[in-house]
């Protein structure tokens, strides 16, 4: 089988890659695209483990690494695992080193205090993490938007759910306009059918997503209505579909992830909403 063109220059650093794989991510073929969506997901994984692991991991042929690798102008992958090896040496320091040493100390030898303590862990690597990762510009075009709507159209299931819930709450306290989608009686389809382009909606998905979130933010996007979204992926649904949208994945205890850093962009992007609203009306 014949190789596919690769690109004309060779990515010479993670972000650089990134934004390669996100450029041709539509004319992939299915096990290099699986390929791509894995080592975006887990790019601490790609850094540390080997071909045979990542492969497992990946639900591909390790040669499938290597035709992935070569697609983007690398000689092998070994070649492309050092981009991933670089984006560790170069990462600012920070909690996770403090925390690592706090562990060493073994405070409790309790079992319940040791996941407290992992939680707790978590919860600050999460919140290190999305510090550095969300993109003020960005975050300013989804607050613009938000701000500007009519009705903000909140859209989220399972996991996600509290994070809508909880901005429903808060949108309720500082009187901005909006539907919580996901009702009991089962009336979301008509609920959505009143959306217009003057309104807008935040969707939240995680891995696995919400495949109801996702076909629900692409309905309304198909009627013009912008979609901002969080996920934690570029690969995932809600990506195709949103004017706007971050990209946060939570760190995990034991396989557990928490919502530690997705309910703390949740509230800053709900003030930050309600703030400009006001503004808007004073004519600011």
């Amino acid at each position: 089988m014949a190789m596919p063109e690769t690109t004309t220059e060779v990515p010479q650093d993670f972000e650089a890659l990134k934004a390669a794989i996100l450029e041709r991510k539509a004319e992939l073929p299915k096990r290099l695209r699986q390929v791509a969506a894995y080592s975006l997901d887990n790019p601490d994984e790609i850094a540390f483990g080997t071909a045979a692991s990542i492969a497992t991991s990946a639900e591909v042929q390790p040669s499938t690494l290597v035709r992935f690798a070569q697609y983007f102008g690398f000689e092998g992958f070994s070649s492309l695992q050092q981009i991933f090896r670089a984006r560790l040496r170069e990462r600012t320091p920070g909690y996770e080193d403090r925390l690592k040493a706090l562990s060493a100390n073994d405070h409790s030898k309790l079992e319940s205090g040791s996941i407290f303590n992992g939680f707790v862990a978590a919860a600050h690597r999460s919140l290190d993490n999305i510090a550095s990762s969300v993109d003020p510009e960005a975050f300013e075009r989804a607050v613009d938007i938000l701000a500007k709507a009519d009705t903000v159209y909140l859209i989220a299931k399972r996991r996600s759910y509290p994070i809508s819930s909880y901005m429903a709450y808060a949108f309720g306290k500082l009187k901005v306009k909006y539907q919580l989608v996901g009702t009991a009686a089962g009336i979301d389809e008509d609920m959505l059918a009143m959306a217009t382009k003057n309104d807008a909606a935040f969707a939240v998905s995680f891995s696995p997503y919400a495949s109801e979130s996702a076909a629900q933010a692409r309905l309304l996007a198909e009627r013009k209505v912008p979609v901002v979204s969080l996920t934690d992926s570029a690969f995932s649904p809600l990506a195709e579909s949103s004017k706007v949208w971050f990209e946060l994945v939570e760190a995990d205890h034991a396989g557990f992830r928490s919502l530690s850093a997705s309910m703390a962009f949740a509230m800053a992007l709900t003030v930050a909403i309600a703030e400009k609203r006001q503004r808007l009306a004073e004519g600011g």
